[in-house]
């Protein structure tokens, strides 16, 4: 078991590099193409795959700025924004324990 969850974490790693390298050479692409919303879709999808959302919904909203009518960006960037805000919610904040607070 203890091999099976090092061999995992090994493999994660070596995923996000892939993915770190991946968004680096995208940075260089949108420095010279920066109204190409193909590249920043793929750079928000690659920065949700490692779960910095901060930075993928800035692409979102980047990419509705240039064309407002992009609504994959919309749906995704609303999606983004119920996970960030469902992830900051401290569920010990309220002392009701029979109320769920992950309902609202």
């Amino acid at each position: 078991m203890w091999k099976y969850r090092c061999l995992e974490f090994r493999r994660t790693i070596n995923m996000s590099k892939e993915i770190l390298n991946q968004i680096e050479k995208l940075n260089l692409e949108i420095l010279d193409k920066p109204e190409n919303t193909d590249l920043l879709h793929t750079r928000a999808g690659l920065f949700t795959k490692i779960q910095n959302h901060s930075k993928a919904i800035n692409d979102y909203i980047t990419i509705i700025k240039i064309n407002p009518s992009d609504n994959i960006a919309e749906v995704k960037l609303e999606m983004l924004q119920t996970i960030v805000r469902y992830s900051n919610i401290d569920i010990y904040a309220n002392p009701n324990t029979n109320m769920d607070p992950w309902l609202e």
